[in-house]
């Protein structure tokens, strides 16, 4: 991309995030975009089918630039505490921003992006865990670590985590110790 779509692509950006942070999702419009850009609204469509494009292509965006902040996201399953720290951390900085991104109708919208960008980045380097049991567990961590966390983080943050941390490391010994047994069945005994 030359420095001049770059500079575009920045103002549309900008100018959607100031729309954004003003409105609900659905009721910009291209024309006050361009306006806001300032571009042509034709401009406009050269990068982006609609405003709905727009906004799922930042909010990957803004997940990918979150996760590639992780020493290793599969530490969800093999050291949950270090990653539940490190993604708050990194969550809570990015705060302003996926307040805007993911409000309104795309309140819910935050744990379906972290869910699926975290099972894709574990599963391509992990192919072998892409298992029905692996990703019920890690829907579980996820989604329910997100709406715990979410209700609660007004109270105490910190203890939040803390109990989710809690919760997420006896969820994931219940597993390995399933499928460990799993793994190697009970002798059965003859007569």
């Amino acid at each position: 991309m030359d420095l001049r779509q770059q500079r575009t692509r920045r103002n549309i950006v900008n100018a959607f995030l100031a729309l954004r942070s003003e409105k609900p999702l659905e009721k910009i419009t291209i024309r006050e975009l361009a306006e806001k850009a300032p571009i042509h609204k034709a401009t406009f469509y050269l990068h982006y089918h609609d405003i709905y494009e727009l906004s799922e292509s930042l909010e990957k965006e803004v997940i990918d630039d979150i996760l590639s902040g992780l020493s290793d996201p599969a530490q969800l399953l093999t050291d949950t505490e270090r990653f539940n720290e490190e993604l708050y951390c990194l969550l809570m900085a990015n705060e302003s921003l996926l307040g805007i991104l993911f409000s309104g109708s795309r309140s819910g919208m935050l744990a379906v992006r972290l869910e699926s960008r975290l099972k894709a980045y574990i599963f391509s380097r992990h192919p072998n865990w892409d298992t029905l049991e692996i990703n019920v567990v890690l829907t579980y961590l996820i989604q329910g670590a997100y709406c715990t966390y979410m209700q609660y983080r007004s109270q105490h943050p910190k203890e939040v985590l803390l109990m989710i941390n809690t919760m997420a490391g006896a969820v994931l010994r219940m597993y390995t110790q399933k499928a460990e047994q799993d793994a190697d069945p009970e002798p059965v005994q003859e007569s």
